[in-house]
């Protein structure tokens, strides 16, 4: 830094303020943080790394990140403080010179049916005022354009004051929306198999009704069988035309039964409010099952999927409405935009090619605008959050990333890099999590914890330049330089599985014969058609097992003996070994204690202040009342099993007394993901991302199925666990299944029998079969991006 000479030629004093060039964690403790204290460079690329659950999101997420926005919500008023979550403080002694935080993670964006990838990014806000202004025919306000707000009309009596007196007069009121009033903008129609629903033969008090949670004796019982509209005691196919009319279709009508107030509704709308307007995703497996099985969804007739009335799609401009532009791949669209000459609307149409050329430099110019926002990959939903500050003339403020090279071919990862510095180069602080060695190898300061991960971890290993963590002998520095080589020999194919005329998204007629019984990867840059391939036209089939990126569900009293099923076979032996039953080893039933309901901690809602959580002094935080500690399995009580790490338990429940074959079964697949070293009770809401995807990995490899699906299995894998992810699919293959992965990670690239790679680009650019091969011949062909950089990855 240059500084200033005064006229006697001395170099002046450094200001004061600006001294303030670190951000300093002292004393961290949150999750598995022991005592972590670093000192991270201001306007700097600092990047976190160390293997998966070794406490980098706890330190960059959970206490940076988490004090720097509670502290700027605290600016607020009391007022609106009230209306915004309370988060608590971290555990940390010291935090000093935070800057805003603005975090771009993983999270993917909500699944509602009516959000997409332009009301995201307020793209189809600015379409919308486009269209009204220079639209022919004219027909309304930007509201007119959108396929979220429905058309109303009114008519009838209003008050007006005139001269001290007031007068009735009859008015009417039209406000025009762009909603199709047929499918109410959601693009698609409902048809329902009756069938499914119930059982014509039988009458309501036979059990009738098919429909999950509908049955006779809970409230769906009281209700039909209380209202007076059918003879409950009749079958269903002997009734009457109205009869069936007001058990299927009847809207919602106040109805009393034994003296109580209560709402009666037909199964049809019944269903509709309950189930259909929930995203499918976070229904309970029965239930989305139900819903598969019960209701089929077709392209709505009358708007053809645009989700929008006669009117919206008959105004346009230069040919073509708003549905066509949304329709449109975001790339193309820019051009259309760059084309129009109006003055009037200068601003706008800035606006929008700016917004429009941050997707294509982002590396998202494949996607349309139309596209639903829950059908974005992580990778994704990450880049599209980074559109908004791209062109943000903010500075000093700490952008925050979680691993932002997922979903990304090493032919973007060049990209994203390019947009990291550029943000940093602006004055920013910018902090990253991140595992590929192209992004460390960026930083301008690395902070490595470990050394393993859980308990295991939550050390700082090391702090420096790349070139110190190089040569550091820590795990990250050891396999920074890791790279996999390409195999002697390839295993042979037992068969193929056919695939012909995919059209999928961007696919145009694809025809591939996917070899099976091999370990076979399918590659291609982002958007090229991977997933489209796959998930279109290869999953669902008989035998098929799909682990995708889909978030794992769950809520703080979930955990990985819950979600796995564990829980279910050791709460049984409990039962058995005491004489008892199995729900007092519930702490979400009948064992919880009574003064946290099994949570183990107290939450003290103070309003605008943070929440105050505290350990249950009753239970002391094992979340089960006094006597349900009194029964033992092989010497251990149930919060002691809880307590114990994977590794642990397989141990304990593999031999002797608390012998549990089906448990043992469950714990040896979470060892063999790599997970040995997390706790049974250990929250959902606490793990990392690499974890949440081995979890469920584990869970689904105990799946009757020959072919294996996998997107993406090296998501939040540190480079060292990536070699025991290999060893896991060569160990699945060996056993008789066929491994298809969807991958950008060169290693299990080069590690593969066979690469189907699609391309050559993305979007209208990509959909084709590039190239089908070993992966030797890959290399030495080069014909494609994934061949160039495999080729300069493994030294050929």
């Amino acid at each position: 830094m240059s500084t200033a000479r005064p006229a006697g030629g001395q170099p002046a004093a450094r200001h004061v303020a600006d001294t303030h060039e670190m951000i300093r964690v002292h004393g961290a403790r949150e999750n598995n943080l022991k005592d972590v204290s670093v000192a991270i460079p201001k306007r700097r690329l600092t990047v976190f790394t160390g293997v998966s659950g070794s406490g980098k999101s706890s330190l960059v997420f959970g206490t940076i990140a988490a004090e720097s926005q509670r502290m700027i919500n605290e600016t607020y008023p009391a007022f609106v403080q009230g209306f915004m979550p309370a988060p608590t403080r971290p555990e940390v002694d010291l935090l000093d010179g935070l800057t805003t935080a603005i975090i771009v993670d993983q999270e993917r964006m909500g699944a509602n049916p009516r959000s997409t990838v332009g009301t995201a990014t307020d793209a189809n806000a600015m379409l919308r005022i486009l269209f009204s202004r220079l639209a022919r025919p004219h027909i309304g306000s930007p509201n007119a354009y959108s396929f979220n707000v429905p058309s109303v009309k009114a008519s009838g009596a209003i008050t007006v004051e005139r001269g001290g007196k007031t007068k009735a007069e009859k008015a009417t009121f039209n406000r025009l929306g762009g909603m199709c009033p047929r499918c109410e903008g959601m693009g698609a129609v409902n048809d329902f198999d009756l069938t499914a629903l119930f059982d014509d033969r039988l009458s309501l008090n036979e059990g009738a009704l098919t429909i999950p949670g509908y049955s006779m004796d809970g409230w769906y019982g009281r209700i039909y069988r209380g209202s007076g509209f059918f003879d409950p005691d009749k079958p269903i196919r002997d009734y009457t035309k109205k009869e069936r009319h007001d058990l299927l279709y009847k809207e919602a009508t106040k109805i009393k039964v034994d003296g109580i107030n209560l709402t009666y509704a037909g199964l049809i709308p019944a269903i509709q409010r309950s189930y259909l307007s929930k995203d499918s995703d976070a229904l309970q497996p029965h239930i989305r099952a139900f819903v598969e099985r019960a209701v089929t969804f077709t392209t709505c007739p009358e708007c053809e999927g645009t989700r929008l009335g006669p009117e919206a799609r008959s105004s346009k401009i230069n040919g073509k409405n708003i549905a066509d532009v949304c329709a449109m791949q975001i790339s193309d669209l820019a051009e259309w935009i760059r084309g129009l000459d109006e003055p009037s609307v200068a601003p706008l149409l800035a606006g929008l090619q700016h917004l429009l050329d941050s997707f294509a430099q982002i590396g998202l110019g494949y996607l349309s605008l139309d596209r639903p926002a829950g059908t974005l990959s992580g990778g994704e939903a990450q880049r599209t959050k980074m559109i908004r500050h791209l062109g943000s003339s903010l500075t000093d403020v700490t952008y925050v990333f979680d691993e932002p090279t997922i979903g990304l071919h090493p032919h973007d990862i060049e990209r994203m890099n390019a947009l990291l510095l550029q943000l940093r180069d602006k004055g920013n602080t910018v902090l990253v999590v991140e595992h590929k060695p192209e992004t460390i190898a960026i930083a301008d300061h690395v902070v490595d914890l470990g050394p393993g991960a859980g308990t295991a971890g939550g050390t700082v290993c090391f702090e420096g330049t790349v070139e110190g963590l190089r040569g550091s002998g820590t795990t990250t520095g050891r396999h920074l330089d890791d790279r996999a080589t390409l195999k002697d020999t390839v295993r042979a194919p037992s068969g193929t599985l056919q695939v012909s005329g995919a059209t999928t998204n961007n696919l145009r007629d694809v025809k591939v014969d996917i070899p099976l019984g091999v370990l076979c990867a399918v590659t291609g840059v982002a958007g090229s058609g991977k997933s489209s391939l796959i998930h279109g036209s290869v999953a669902g089939r008989d035998g098929v097992v799909v682990i995708d990126q889909g978030a794992i569900r769950g809520s703080r009293r979930s955990n990985p003996a819950t979600y796995t099923g564990l829980l279910d076979p050791i709460r049984k032996a409990f039962a058995k070994a005491n004489g008892v039953k199995p729900a007092l080893f519930s702490a979400n039933s009948e064992g919880a204690c009574p003064a946290c309901n099994g949570a183990g901690v107290i939450y003290t809602d103070l309003g605008v202040m943070a929440t105050v959580e505290s350990v249950c002094e009753e239970c002391e935080g094992k979340r089960f009342q006094a006597t349900v500690l009194d029964y033992h399995l092989g010497g251990r009580d149930i919060s002691q099993v809880l307590a114990m790490p994977v590794a642990e338990a397989e141990e304990f429940f593999g031999a002797g007394e608390a012998r549990i074959p089906a448990a043992h079964k469950i714990l040896d697949r979470l060892a063999d993901v790599g997970l040995g070293y997390l706790t049974l009770g250990q929250p959902l809401t606490t793990l990392s991302g690499g974890e949440r995807q081995r979890l469920k990995l584990a869970t689904h490899m105990g799946d009757k199925g020959g072919v294996y699906v996998l997107d993406e299995p090296t998501t939040g894998l540190h480079l060292a666990d990536v070699e025991q992810l290999l060893a896991l699919l060569d160990r699945l293959v060996d056993s008789g299944k066929s491994v298809i992965v969807i991958e950008h990670h060169q290693a299990v690239m080069a590690h593969a029998d066979w690469i189907i790679d699609l391309g050559p680009g993305a979007g209208h650019d990509g959909g084709r079969i590039v190239f089908e091969g070993t992966p030797a011949e890959l290399v030495a062909a080069r014909s494609t991006l994934t061949g160039e950089h495999l080729a300069a990855y493994v030294g050929a």
